[in-house]
């Protein structure tokens, strides 16, 4: 079955004097659910198959940030800045309350918009992230940092920073590179002046003084679903456990042999789980 996510148009609108690109899919009805992309990430690289299992069940909009993919703009250097305009985007695009899934830098996104406007989030899902600095955070294993800012995000980067070195790894890499290269005259690869700037608000965000959510996750009282892989080089899966014992209202999952990209490895049965999560009845739920 083909996704509806590749036949998604590219959608646009001018919020702040600055156009944003987005796609919106699936059903007709029910709580949008929003997706905030990871550090290098446009809305063409949302696995497919992944995005099409998750509009089965609700409609999904897809996003680029300012600075990325089709949005216009500069890239904001914190991740405050980047949840502000995410939020000014919801709350003109979203018919908010939405429900809201962040991985890896997009977590980061999430955390800091739920934490600033609760109102325009009912459900949170924080896929491969972590809260910022705080006592038993680790921060991504060495081998990172040159590959992530290597001038091009190849197929090899996104083996080795996405998937474990088993079989199943390897042939769950070369899986989601072809599933996410099938859509036609793909968005431009984000540039240099855009990831750099990605990476100094992923500094200030980890760091001791920076605008991290550790100490605040306490406020976010909303159900949250905290997911990754066993094997984490980028945002240590030690991150997931610590975050899901700092939410008052938090559940955490952890899938075998996989890493940052656990769910795309997981595609389908992860989005079953994320559509279970954000169907499960709610007294306190407002729509």
């Amino acid at each position: 079955m083909t996704s509806p996510s590749l036949a998604a148009p590219d959608l646009f609108t001018k919020l702040n004097g600055t156009r944003f690109a987005y796609r919106r899919f699936g059903r007709q009805d029910g709580v949008p659910l929003v997706l905030l992309s990871r550090f290098r990430g446009t809305m063409d690289d949302w696995d497919p198959l992944f995005v099409g299992a998750l509009a089965e069940a609700r409609p999904v909009v897809l996003f680029d940030n300012a600075g990325v993919g089709r949005s216009e703009g500069r890239t904001p250097g914190t991740i405050t800045e980047m949840a502000d305009a995410a939020a000014t985007f919801i709350a003109a695009v979203g018919d908010p309350p939405v429900d809201l899934l962040g991985f890896s830098l997009g977590g980061y996104v999430a955390q800091r918009l739920t934490l600033s406007c609760p109102e325009l989030v009912r459900r949170l899902v924080l896929a491969g992230t972590g809260p910022g600095a705080g006592e038993g955070i680790l921060p991504s294993r060495p081998q990172v940092a040159p590959l992530r800012s290597a001038p091009a995000m190849d197929q090899a980067a996104l083996r080795a920073l996405f998937f474990t070195r088993s079989a199943a790894g390897s042939r769950a890499a070369e899986e989601v590179w072809e599933r996410t290269h099938q859509r036609p005259q793909r968005e431009p690869e984000v540039p240099a002046e855009s990831y750099e700037r990605q990476i100094d608000a992923i500094a200030h965000w980890s760091s001791a003084d920076g605008d991290g959510a550790y100490d605040s996750l306490g406020r976010l009282t909303l159900p949250v679903l905290v997911a990754n892989g066993n094997d984490d080089v980028m945002i240590p899966t030690v991150n997931s456990f610590i975050m899901s014992q700092l939410l008052p209202d938090a559940e955490l999952v952890i899938y075998p042999d996989s890493g940052h990209g656990f769910l795309f490895q997981y595609a389908q049965l992860f989005a079953a789980r994320v559509n279970e999560f954000l169907d499960r009845p709610r007294a306190a739920d407002t729509r």
